[in-house]
């Protein structure tokens, strides 16, 4: 066989295998063939020198509110490279050295750009293999959140989590930090005793007395799925390849609402091919957390919002799930091509849903989507950012998070379903399946991918090409005439209903027995522009919504009582304002209160008293609304 061949039979056992817990380390790191990618958003130069293997040693210093300890890297280096460039951000470099015997060595730190941070320039020759990095991280190294005993769901202990994506790694680890450049690690990881240590690896099951805690990532993965979290929790197993960790109070609550998780797990894999990372748990974070969830390998960290009591928001985990196959096996080598992480998720999602519930529930994802979709374009169209309606877009000299919008998931997610419209599912499965496999453990460009598409689904320029305008939906603001518009045969009831109670159906007489969060959605974003004060008062007088535990429901309703002054729900919305730290509900509802005259002041009060309480994620983009 030649070297591709044996690239692409060695990635093939590792998924067939990929189920089965392995016994021994998983000699797998260069199986892959490395091709360098061009990433405005890395210092590092991989054509000339490049990681292979991490092993991290961290002291976790609750105190001090400090990690401290070494990177040790395994590096390739070309015979012409005189340096290795690392990427950093607000870490105390201490000293470096190479090779086994630890030879120190002089290196540069270069100046910090505000979004990139600070190049550390390395000099290497072509005999060097491996490079030790001693250093701390700071008060500034954004990707950790350190959280007092009140932050947390007990209110007893203390907690640490980090969020690296987009390019917040670099932030508590030196590390070349490219979604491009994929690496294994093992970790030692020092905690203090009582403590639960837990990073995007092989994870333990219950608390090492002694707080001390190894860990192994065999895979290759790039840097922004780099994890860790350290807190007192619990773990309970939900199958013999499922579980969840949480805080003890919450234990109970995670595994009734994750309970279908190994079901899901299987679900994909019957859709798209074996689960290639062992075990897929779920780390329910304290209530900080920036996002719903985060797809880190082996261990996704999600936002208690999800436990809703009714297992009505697992869409979420679904999303999570899919990432081990659009994300985590296969990677946008850059973050333009942030569409092919998301929208490929997205997608995945929604037929986890459909294989599990039925279509007729995927079809209210998909409508719900296609509504905040309509919105962002609309939102960017006005402020005159069209390109960045694409999917395809320039994020040089910006912020990667600029390009977490809904055209990413959504505009992607439906680009995949209107291919599958054209060439026909089974078509499209088995396309997408070998796309899964024979790019597994690499990072791809839109380009690779368009690519792959003509070689292996579409003939350029057929008629099924030719319908599809592939250019349009991923250069241009523009949706194609071929897009079939999503929709729902349970939301015609729930138009029905919300058009009733407009026009003076009683709350009370409303058909919502059998609703669904989704159903619920639908019928608050139907209403909100023109309800009055009274009917919302009488909503929430027979439903309670202003105290629902579902948090895509309350967020809905607290947007409309802001618009109406409905004070009877402010102090909910204070409450909820203090205690999730979660972006995607915060920006919204931070808003609503800037737009309102009467309660701009009132709005910054509480964004100023609970600021420090939010991950530097929110915090970023909520300062800049704050500042407009």
């Amino acid at each position: 066989m030649n070297d591709k061949n044996i690239n692409r039979c060695l990635i093939i056992l590792l998924l067939i295998t990929g189920c089965q817990k392995a016994k021994t380390k998983v000699e797998n790191i260069q199986s892959v063939p490395f091709i360098a990618v061009d990433d405005p958003h890395s210092y590092s130069s991989p054509e000339e020198a490049r990681v292979k293997h991490l092993h991290l040693e961290l002291d976790v210093n609750f105190d001090k509110q400090e990690l401290t300890g070494k990177a040790i890297w395994s590096i390739d280096v070309s015979s012409e490279s005189k340096e290795i460039i690392f990427d950093t951000d607000a870490l105390v470099i201490d000293k470096i050295t190479k090779g086994a015997n630890d030879t120190p060595v002089a290196f540069v730190l270069k100046d910090a750009d505000s979004i990139l941070g600070s190049a550390l320039h390395i000099p290497v020759e072509s005999f060097d293999s491996i490079v030790t990095i001693y250093y701390r991280t700071t008060s500034e190294s954004n990707a950790l959140q350190w959280l007092d005993p009140t932050q947390t769901g007990d209110g007893k202990h203390r907690f640490l989590f980090t969020q690296s994506q987009a390019i917040l790694a670099r932030s508590w680890i030196p590390v070349q930090d490219s979604p491009g450049i994929r690496f294994s690690y093992t970790a030692t990881v020092h905690v203090p005793a009582g403590y639960f240590a837990l990073m995007s690896a092989r994870n333990p099951q219950q608390t090492n007395s002694e707080g001390v805690y190894e860990f192994e990532q065999p895979h290759p993965i790039p840097a922004y799925l780099m994890a860790l979290a350290v807190g007192v929790l619990g773990f309970d197993a939900v199958g013999d390849r499922c579980g969840v960790y949480a805080e003890p109070g919450l234990l109970e609550a995670a595994r009734y609402e994750l309970a279908e998780m190994q079901q899901m797990l299987e679900a994909t894999e019957s859709l798209f091919g074996p689960y290639a990372w062992e075990r897929y748990d779920v780390l329910v974070l304290p209530p900080s957390f920036p996002f719903g969830g985060m797809e880190n390998p082996m261990l996704t960290f999600a936002t208690p919002t999800i436990l809703a009591g009714d297992r009505s928001l697992t869409a979420l985990i679904a999303h999570e799930l899919a990432h081990s196959w659009s994300g985590n096996l296969v990677t946008n080598a850059n973050w333009n091509d942030f569409w092919l992480n998301e929208g490929f998720t997205v997608y995945v999602e929604r037929r986890i849903m459909e294989a599990l519930y039925g279509k007729p529930y995927a079809d209210m994802l998909a409508v719900l989507g296609y509504q905040d979709l309509i919105n962002t374009i609309d939102e960017l169209t006005a402020s005159g950012d069209t390109a960045d309606a694409a999917l395809v877009i320039s994020l040089e000299g910006r912020n990667p998070d600029d390009g977490v919008t809904d055209v990413a998931y959504e505009k992607g997610a439906f680009l995949l379903s209107t291919i599958e419209s054209i060439t026909g599912r089974d078509r499209f499965d088995a396309f997408l399946s070998s796309y899964f496999s024979e790019h597994a453990f690499t990072s791809v460009t839109t380009q690779q991918f368009v690519e792959y598409l003509y070689n292996n689904l579409l003939e350029k320029g057929s008629a099924e090409d030719q319908k599809l305008h592939l250019n349009v939906w991923l250069y241009t603001s523009r949706i194609p005439d071929i897009f079939l518009v999503p929709f729902s045969t349970r939301f015609e009831q729930t138009e029905t209903e919300a058009l009733a109670f407009l026009n003076g159906k009683s709350a009370a007489n409303l058909k919502t027995k059998d609703w669904s969060s989704h159903e619920w959605q639908y019928f608050l974003r139907r209403i909100a522009d023109s309800v009055s004060y009274a009917k919302h008062q009488e909503l929430d007088r027979v439903y309670n919504l202003s105290k629902s535990n579902n948090a895509e429901i309350a967020v809905l309703f607290y947007k409309t009582s802001i618009r109406l002054g409905y004070k009877s729900c402010f102090p909910q919305i204070e409450i909820f304002l203090s205690k999730v730290g979660r972006r995607k509900f915060l920006t919204p509802l931070y808003q609503s209160l800037l737009n309102n005259k009467e309660t701009e002041e009132w709005g910054r009060h509480i964004y100023a008293r609970n600021r420090s309480r939010y991950h530097s994620v929110s915090r970023n983009t909520l300062d800049a609304l704050m500042n407009k």
